[in-house]
C-alpha cells in the first residue's frame, strides 16, 4: 500500500523530487522534495484511493473511532470524505481559536470522552497536528491517534509526537517515496544517496555537492 500510494502522488506531482534543483523552504533550508497534497482533490481516481486506504487505515489501527477531525486547512476535505465513507460524524480544528463569534477552534460537535482520529495531509515538524490534538484534548475528547497521507518521518516531527503522546500512522513515507521514484525513473538511483543525506539533517545542506 505505501508503495502504491506513493506511485500515485508522484504521477500526478502532488510529491515532486528535484534534487538538482532544490526548493527553498520558508525557513531558508534547501530541499529535494516538495509535497502539496492538496492536489490530491483535483485527480477524482487518486482521490479515491487515498480515501479509500485511509479510512481502512482507521478501521485496522483506530477500530474504536467515533468522530474525524479534520486539521486546518489542507485535513479539512480528506476528513469529510473519509468520514463520510466511514459514516461517522466529522470536525474540525482551526490553526486558533477565532477572534468573533462564539470564539470556536473547534468547529462541529465533540463530546466530552468521544474517541477522535485526527487527519493530517502531511507530517513534517508535526506542530499543527499536534496543536490539534491538544485542541481537542482541552475540549474532553480522546484523541486515538492521527491518520496522514504522507510523512517525512524526521527526527523533530517524531519527538513532537511522542512528547505529545500522540501516534501517528501515514498511508506512505519519505523512504519508501525515494524508492519508488528512483524504480520509476523520477529521480536516478544515485539521487537516493542525497535523499537520504539530506532527511538526516535537513539543516545541513552539504547534501547538494553528494
Amino acid at each position: 500500500m505505501k508503495k502504491e500510494i506513493a506511485k500515485a502522488l508522484l504521477g500526478i506531482k502532488a510529491v515532486f523530487l528535484s534534487p538538482a534543483k532544490p526548493f527553498t523552504w520558508a525557513s531558508g533550508i534547501l530541499s529535494p522534495i516538495y509535497c502539496d497534497n492538496r492536489l490530491v482533490l483535483s485527480y477524482p481516481q487518486v482521490r479515491r484511493q487515498v480515501e479509500a486506504a485511509l479510512a481502512e487505515l482507521l478501521r485496522t489501527h483506530y477500530p474504536g473511532c467515533e468522530l474525524v477531525a479534520g486539521t486546518a486547512t489542507a485535513g479539512i476535505p480528506h476528513a469529510a470524505l473519509v468520514a463520510e465513507l466511514l459514516n461517522l460524524p466529522m470536525a474540525y480544528v482551526r490553526a486558533k481559536a477565532k477572534d468573533h463569534g462564539r470564539g470556536n477552534q473547534i468547529e462541529g460537535k465533540i463530546d466530552r470522552g468521544q474517541r477522535v482520529v485526527v487527519i493530517e495531509d502531511l507530517i513534517s515538524t508535526a506542530g499543527s497536528a499536534v496543536d490539534a490534538v491538544q485542541a481537542l484534548r482541552d475540549a474532553g475528547a480522546r484523541v486515538l491517534g492521527i491518520a496522514s497521507i504522507f510523512t517525512y518521518g524526521m527526527e523533530k516531527g517524531e519527538k513532537r509526537l511522542m512528547d505529545a503522546d500522540v501516534r501517528n500512522i501515514s498511508l506512505t513515507d519519505f523512504h519508501t517515496l525515494a524508492e519508488v521514484a528512483a524504480q520509476e525513473g523520477y529521480i536516478k538511483p544515485d539521487d537516493i544517496r542525497k535523499l537520504e543525506a539530506f532527511w538526516k539533517n535537513p539543516a545541513d545542506d552539504s547534501w547538494t555537492r553528494l
